[in-house]
């Protein structure tokens, strides 16, 4: 399919009351046609893998095909310099995680871009940190306690930060490398009291949030600790 076919085809499934939906979710509603996940990945499934095409995609400005685009884009071709290009594009949290979670996070950049991003001031990058820190925590199941043990640090560095978008985020990391294994859980229990007993707005709700889960009885089940 060509990139015209294919914003025709997301252009003819848009949906204006999904985008008022999406927009009370905190989704922005700019260049946003309200077309479902799964029907881009059905449209995904249809161009096959792509890596020039997600960057026509990307280009194209919307929403919708930009989150399409990181669904067909090939891992091991994407350099560090369309990551950081794309990054500074990201205008809303679903972009930012779908982007993370389905492509970035399965680059060679990844830890590195987790940690660089981390330390952004920009929402959307910040945020592209702590969102690669959470998927990486979920989905690298070869990768050592001490990376995850590094996150930690930035994350009890960076938990005072009250934006919405970027304290979610930093919470999200936090719980998903809390449930890796017990010796993580407890090194991300330990974090989340640090960060409680600074008492800033956002670590608190950070904190509190993370303990919930982290000490309740379903992770502790699962990771063998009861």
């Amino acid at each position: 399919m060509t990139p015209e076919e294919i914003l025709s085809e997301i252009r003819s499934l848009s949906d204006p009351e999904a985008v008022q939906g999406m927009a009370r979710f905190g989704i922005n509603p700019d260049n946003t046609l309200g077309v479902s996940i799964p029907n881009l990945l059905r449209i995904a499934k249809k161009t096959g893998k792509d890596h020039d095409l997600a960057q026509e995609l990307w280009e194209s400005g919307i929403h919708e095909a930009r989150i399409l685009a990181a669904f067909i884009d090939i891992p091991k071709l994407v350099t560090e310099a369309r990551m950081e290009d794309w990054v500074k594009d990201f205008d809303s949290w679903d972009v930012c995680d779908q982007v993370c979670i389905k492509l970035f996070n399965k680059t060679a950049y990844a830890y590195d871009k987790a940690i660089e991003w981390s330390g952004r001031d920009e929402v959307f990058v910040k945020r592209a940190g702590f969102a690669l820190m959470a998927t990486l925590a979920v989905h690298d199941k070869k990768a050592a306690d001490q990376v995850f043990i590094r996150f930690l640090q930035i994350i009890n560095d960076k938990a005072d930060d009250n934006r919405n978008f970027v304290k979610k985020a930093i919470n999200w990391a936090l719980r998903q490398i809390g449930k890796r294994n017990p010796d993580l859980n407890r090194a991300a229990i330990s974090t989340a009291q640090d960060i409680q007993s600074r008492g800033s707005k956002a670590g608190k709700w950070i904190a509190a949030d993370a303990l919930k889960e982290l000490t309740g009885d379903k992770v502790r089940e699962k990771l063998g600790l009861i």
